[in-house]
């Protein structure tokens, strides 16, 4: 649907169709540079350490792109509320506008059958005296009340040409994310593709040696931070609103992940702990990036079950912290919400949603 400027009547009337044509999103643009295949082994295929490598690239940039996708997604609910606040608006100034034209109708009826003598001269041909007096008082109220219908006609003109305004700058706002939507999430759909297809082309076995070295590579990582002593200073209890943070999570075990899910039945990482403390009775930005930038840090050695733990650079993974070094999270496509050992992958660091 196109929308134009041409005039305040179409930004009216474009204000007073939002409510229903929502539906837009805007999506900050990712890219990524994709992944080549893996080096050959010594017979033509892919080792397992090159596919492992790959593959788990491919969902890195994916779980990327579904924070920026989450994030419009948020942005998306927010826009739309503030459309449907302009065309209520609009809406109820439309009223306003009938029924002050129809009130300055009456007045210009009642002055065209006088004459369209003025109040004032009316009263000074006047014989009674008394009349006179009696007609001051009214042609003062009258001047006062047409002075008011004049100003509040200006000032609800005023309201629907602001209106008209603000509905077309949102309007073109979402215009023109339509296409980031598109791309952010064709970009996910590709490198899920991708990864995919370099896992179908494994035999069974090997996809079993796969998985088991993906769980090798986690422990290695989970002991080497674990034997770095870093918890040994960790003793912090649950808040009451962590704790039941942290039953909601654990109650999701099992479930699938899938992009852009906030449950019931499926999730993705940050739609689990955007859940699981809306549970505990708070509420939390949508993305893991948001977490990161929006609730408050606190050291490591500071943590208490509930709190969440942010990973990689773009910090675009996270998981909820449960205690004796271990986390809740919903990992990657083709995995399920599970345990995991908190330092299995790179810590960004830690924040906490009720400090």
């Amino acid at each position: 649907m196109r929308r134009d400027g041409r005039g305040r009547g179409a930004g009216v009337v474009t204000a007073t169709a939002l409510v229903c044509a929502l539906g837009v999103l805007a999506v900050p643009e990712v890219a990524y540079a994709a992944p080549g295949d893996p080096e050959p082994s010594r017979d033509g295929r892919p080792s397992l350490e090159e596919v492992h490598k790959q593959v788990e690239a491919l969902y890195r940039q994916a779980e990327a792109a579904t924070d920026a996708y989450n994030l419009a997604r948020d942005k998306q609910t927010r826009q739309e509320k503030t459309i449907t606040k302009i065309a209520r608006q609009v809406v109820k100034a439309r009223g306003d506008m009938a029924e002050l034209k129809k009130q300055a109708g009456a007045m210009a009826r009642a002055q065209y059958r006088n004459g369209a003598m003025p109040p004032e001269a009316q009263l000074l041909l006047s014989d009674d005296p008394q009349e006179f007096l009696d007609g001051v008082s009214l042609a003062r109220k009258g001047r006062h009340a047409t002075s008011g219908l004049i100003n509040r006609l200006a000032a609800t003109q005023a309201l629907l040409d602001q209106s008209a305004d603000s509905a077309s700058r949102e309007w073109q706002r979402l215009d023109q994310s339509r296409a980031k939507k598109a791309a952010a999430s064709k970009q996910i759909k590709e490198k899920l593709k991708k990864a995919e297809r370099l896992e179908s082309k494994l035999k069974k076995d090997e996809l079993e040696r796969l998985r088991k070295l993906e769980e090798e590579k986690a422990r290695s990582a989970q002991s080497k931070w674990l034997s770095s002593g870093i918890l040994d200073d960790v003793k912090g209890k649950a808040s009451p609103s962590g704790g039941r943070a942290v039953n909601f999570a654990t109650a999701q075990i099992g479930k699938d992940y899938v992009w852009g899910a906030e449950g019931p039945d499926t999730y993705d990482c940050s739609g689990l702990t955007l859940k699981a403390w809306a549970a505990g009775g708070r509420a939390i930005p949508r993305t893991s990036q948001e977490q990161w930038k929006q609730l408050s840090r606190v050291e490591i050695e500071e943590m208490r079950p509930g709190d969440l733990i942010i990973y990689f650079g773009d910090a675009s993974h996270v998981g909820m912290y449960v205690g004796d070094g271990m986390i809740v999270h919903a990992p990657r496509p083709g995995r399920q919400i599970t345990l995991a050992g908190a330092g299995s992958m790179p810590i960004l660091g830690v924040v906490r949603p009720d400090k």
